[in-house]
């Protein structure tokens, strides 16, 4: 009996001192190290990729925003300001309902096949809109002229970036609502055009965000 009791306790034991040095090493050293290693060696990226403007986060690198007039009475959705350069849609899952606090875009797609019926409504819309919002009295933009990314989300709705081409399609009219040459807004774009990961990978690609806070600094003379 008493045999029996010694090595019932021992198992415990053993078994509590396993426990304890696992919740030391994988509960408390182990994410120290890691955010150790995260801060040290990729400060940026640990943190969010955080875009900063004057001295204030104004978003991540990795997620989208949108750039929308305020809400007037009886819309639904916000137009959007044109005197900006527009992200991709945020179509995604909705908006959020949980947290009322902040006005969230649920991350997700569509998930609409191409045959879909309200899909194909919303990229026709959508390339409307794109063609009658970047025509100017000097410059008519033709539908074919309109890239996919202009009129599709992505996969998460919240894609930080846009094609070369969609922000070209977009400059004549960003130079025309901020009293810009042409030239200086394409210098811009160029600037800020991002080519293939490593070479190969991806797509060349421009983040609104960075443009956008770009554009400001120019408008304000900076």
């Amino acid at each position: 009996m008493n045999n029996s009791v010694n090595s019932t306790a021992r198992l415990v034991g053993a078994a509590f001192r396993a426990l304890l040095v696992l919740t030391v090493v994988t509960g408390v050293l182990y994410p120290l190290a890691v955010t150790g290693v995260g801060q040290a060696l990729f400060n940026d990226k640990a943190n969010g990729s955080e875009i900063t403007a004057n001295g204030k986060v104004v978003g991540s690198e990795l997620i989208g925003q949108r750039y929308d007039l305020p809400l007037k009475k009886g819309e639904e959705t916000a137009a959007p300001d044109l005197k900006w350069f527009q992200p991709r849609p945020s179509n995604g899952l909705g908006s959020n309902s949980v947290n009322t606090q902040y006005k969230l875009i649920l991350s997700g797609a569509t998930n609409r096949s191409g045959d879909n019926k309200d899909l194909i409504d919303w990229v026709t819309a959508a390339k409307a809109a794109v063609v009658k919002d970047n025509s100017t009295a000097t410059y008519k933009v033709k539908p074919s002229d309109v890239p996919a990314d202009a009129v599709t989300s992505s996969g998460s709705g919240l894609d930080p970036d846009i094609s070369p081409q969609y922000a070209q399609l977009q400059v004549r009219r960003v130079a025309e609502r901020n009293h810009l040459g042409v030239d200086q807004v394409e210098k811009l774009v160029e600037q800020h055009t991002d080519g293939r990961t490593l070479g190969f990978v991806g797509e060349p690609r421009v983040n609104v965000l960075k443009l956008n806070i770009a554009l400001k600094e120019l408008v304000n003379g900076g």
